[in-house]
């Protein structure tokens, strides 16, 4: 039957005691998140973005996700258009190599594709990384603390601390990225209203603006329109014969009767130039008016 011999059994061999769950290793659990799309769980493919919470997403799933909203798993209801998410700019990593690139007999996952921009370190899931909602930038969040500026790393772009993302957080880093989800919908909200009473300003100088020139277009067209009226009556002024005029000699002369050979004032240089002057009668030719050189 057994216990013969000096054996001493232990408790854990005689009392059967609840088995603990399997605890999950976290280095693999981490780095299976740095490496895959939070929808599909596949290995992330450029373009890769980020949500609000900080989760990554391969772009183009996303995409097709989002135009059959039924199939969205409850985790990624927070995400409506593509407004919800950012494109991520992402530093590569020179020393990573890819599985297809790898020897023959390597198995050394630890490498990551992408690193801080600013350190170097590598972005594996060891060390916390952020990424800014205004440039989508991505940098440690060492790099962050040692360098406080309210300026990019990377792009100098400004930005506030409520447009920082934790990438892949915890529990806790959840729960304030969805109350700077929040903070930022109001600031969208009043930067919209702001600029929808800069327009109806603009709109309303332009009118003021407007008013005073349609005046002035219509008070010049009434005095061009005067002008023209009047004008008439001064040209038919000026066509207005003086009562002297038939008395003076020099409309005398206009008459009929006139001539200019009979004329005593008229030089006679100036009376060759007419028909009547006796020079005519000599010419053998036509006169300069009628004169055809083809018959003449």
């Amino acid at each position: 039957m057994g216990c013969d011999g000096g054996t001493i059994p232990r408790r854990d061999e005689l009392v059967r005691v609840k088995k603990k769950p399997e605890a999950k290793d976290k280095d693999s659990e981490l780095a299976f998140q740095w490496r895959h799309c939070f929808l599909t769980q596949l290995l992330l493919q450029e373009p890769i973005v980020m949500c609000g919470m900080g989760h990554l997403y391969s772009k183009l799933p996303l995409i097709e996700a989002l135009l059959n909203r039924d199939s969205l798993p409850d985790s990624v209801r927070h995400i409506k258009s593509l407004k919800d998410v950012r494109n991520l700019n992402l530093t590569p990593n020179p020393e990573f190599v890819s599985g297809d690139d790898k020897k023959d007999g390597s198995v050394d996952t630890r490498g990551a594709p992408y690193i801080c921009p600013v350190i170097g370190l590598e972005m594996s899931g060891k060390f916390r990384f952020v990424a800014l909602w205004t440039c989508g930038c991505v940098f440690s969040e060492r790099a962050l603390k040692e360098i406080s500026t309210s300026t990019c790393h990377k792009c100098l772009m400004p930005f506030t601390e409520d447009d920082v993302v934790v990438l892949n957080g915890t529990e806790e880093d959840m729960v304030l990225m969805r109350s700077r989800i929040e903070l930022r919908k109001q600031k969208n909200k009043k930067d919209k209203e702001k600029k929808k009473e800069i327009k109806k300003e603009i709109e309303a100088t332009k009118c003021e603006e407007t008013e005073p020139a349609k005046n002035s277009v219509t008070n010049a067209g009434k005095s061009s329109a005067n002008e023209n009226v009047e004008k008439p009556k001064v040209v038919a002024a000026t066509l207005k014969r003086p009562r002297n005029l038939i008395n003076d000699e020099s409309t005398k002369k206009m008459k009929a009767c006139y001539s200019v050979a009979k004329d005593p004032n008229a030089s006679d240089v100036y009376k060759s130039l007419f028909t009547s002057h006796k020079s005519e009668n000599e010419q053998q030719r036509a006169h300069w008016i009628t004169y055809n050189p083809f018959y003449n």
